[in-house]
């Protein structure tokens, strides 16, 4: 399978990180209103920053590479958030991105610790 640009990586990991996080905030609430509060309480990049380093621990020494190289990745000036802050969620982004697209065991294995590491019930309290 080929390689691709660290950045497209990122832009499906951004994608199969909400996916991940919507299959789990469904079953909170039927409400449309408290269930984006609750999607939106873990999708977004201080969550996703805090996140990171939680599973660091339990990355392959390929994925800790990644998550450094999309640091590395530029940020247009137009953004308005902390710049280390989205670098942290991209490098989530990128890992989550580059295993599901090359190895989906993987990806299963960093989802099931993501599931066991992430407190679902915080938002019902917040």
């Amino acid at each position: 399978m080929q390689e691709l640009n660290i950045k497209n990586y990122a832009h499906i990991g951004d994608a199969v990180y909400e996916v991940f996080i919507r299959e789990r905030t469904i079953t909170m609430t039927s409400n449309l209103k408290r269930l984006h509060k609750y999607t939106v309480y873990f999708v977004n990049a201080g969550f996703q920053m805090e996140l990171l380093e939680k599973i660091t621990p339990y990355l392959t020494e390929q994925e800790i590479e990644l998550a450094r190289r999309a640091r590395n990745i530029p940020t247009s000036a137009a953004r308005k958030i902390n710049r280390a802050l989205h670098s942290a969620a991209t490098s989530l982004e990128v890992v989550l991105g580059y295993n599901y697209i090359h190895n989906k065991e993987r990806f299963s294995e960093l989802c099931e610790r993501m599931e066991e590491l992430i407190d679902f019930n915080i938002v019902k309290t917040n």
